[in-house]
């Protein structure tokens, strides 16, 4: 039985590295098709996962090959729900942690540059694949991995284990870590805000990798390099999309945090639909994203107002200043906008958009930052001497 059962599981292996190897932009390196069979995906995944939209439970004792299939598919698979408290079968489902799509592993690691010999910092451990695949290419005395949660550090560090890889695994904010003279820091989480001990950590021309998101926008990577200034400056690269690391989150809802009775909000019009500031054109948000960093959005479609079909909600993260935007169903402006605080929120939106539009509608690729030992971060658009404008 158990041979039977590692012949599947290496023919599944097989399966999903000849489809990496057609998908990536290149076939992988060698050592990394060494450590790819050498750490397997499915040692690293809990029995039970949670699949779909509807994130449905799949315990492998009960559907073998479904979680199989999981387990080998290039796609994300959620390991953990609501920080460990799975709320039940009636409860709401949320994903706190997951085993990344392999395609985005291997395209990240390889944007790592990695020679051997660096000493590497991840952060985000998760599951521990993606600590134990660093630790098979450079060994595991070189490779550091930082999990906030203590439940998922113990159960990555069994699974490494298990396979006979020892990275260190440390169990600690990522983003307070104390380090010094690090070639490499890749996250496997989303930061809005590169932390500073990061910058700090970096030995010259070290460099740091991150998923990125904006409250406008969950999008992109951050490829930065240390310069001999102490600052470390580079650019977005794109497709990609990560759970926000947890020292960084916010919990903000339009009816309990930002509109509140008594408010009287100002009453206008625009000319500018909100599809085209929150809808699918990707480029659009990115940038609105960088010039305004702490304003997100919602959509309210079939709001109990007479006349309106669909209303965006756009608020500062701090929940002083809103606007909501009407549309009516109807085709072309204007469209009504009512906005309450201290920010005429819309006016900002409208003074962003039109900026894009007006640098040629750039996409992610288009932008770099530049972090300061500091913290201080400056977007920038093509090269660091063009910064980007903030608004607010």
């Amino acid at each position: 039985m158990t041979s039977s059962r590692g012949a599947t599981e290496r023919a599944a292996a097989r399966g999903l590295l000849s489809r990496l190897n057609t998908t990536l932009p290149q076939p992988l390196a060698a050592e990394w098709q060494a450590a790819f069979h050498g750490v397997p995906r499915h040692a690293f995944l809990p029995d039970v996962v949670w699949l779909g939209d509807g994130l449905t439970p799949c315990d492998r004792r009960e559907t073998p090959g479904v979680w199989l299939r999981a387990a080998y598919d290039d796609a994300p698979v959620v390991t953990q729900v609501n920080d460990g408290d799975d709320p039940g079968p009636g409860g709401d489902r949320w994903p706190s942690c997951s085993a990344s799509a392999p395609g985005i592993v291997f395209r990240m690691l390889a944007m790592l540059d990695l020679e051997g010999g660096e000493r590497v910092m991840e952060v985000g451990t998760g599951t521990g694949w993606n600590a134990g695949l660093l630790a098979h290419r450079l060994g595991g005395s070189l490779v550091t991995t930082v999990e906030v949660d203590a439940d998922l550090a113990a159960r990555a560090r069994a699974s490494l284990a298990s396979i006979g890889v020892h990275p260190h695994v440390v169990t600690g904010d990522g983003g307070l870590v104390e380090a010094s003279g690090l070639d490499r820091i890749v996250a496997t989480c989303s930061v809005r805000r590169v932390p500073r001990r990061w910058v700090t950590g970096l030995a010259p021309g070290g460099v740091i990798l991150t998923p990125w998101e904006s409250p406008w926008l969950c999008y992109g990577l951050l490829r930065l390099t240390a310069r001999a200034d102490g600052c470390a400056s580079g650019r977005f690269h794109p497709h990609a999309a990560f759970m926000l690391m947890r020292g960084q989150r916010t919990s903000l809802r339009v009816f309990r945090d930002v509109v509140r009775d008594g408010q009287t909000p100002a009453g206008s019009t625009t000319p500018l639909s909100p599809w085209e500031v929150a809808g699918e054109d990707w480029a659009a948000g990115f940038s609105l994203g960088l010039q305004l960093p702490d304003v997100w959005w919602a959509w309210h479609h079939g709001p109990d107002v007479a006349g309106v079909r669909s209303r965006l909600w756009v608020a500062t993260t701090d929940a002083t200043s809103w606007a909501a935007v009407d549309d009516d169903g109807t085709a072309g402006a204007p469209f009504t906008v009512w906005q309450h605080g201290p920010r005429r929120l819309w006016r900002e939106v409208e003074a962003a958009y039109h900026w894009w539009t007006g640098a040629g509608r750039p996409g992610p690729s288009d932008f770099g930052m530049t972090v300061t030992p500091e913290g201080r971060h400056t977007p920038w658009l093509r090269q660091p001497g063009h910064p980007v404008p903030r608004h607010g």
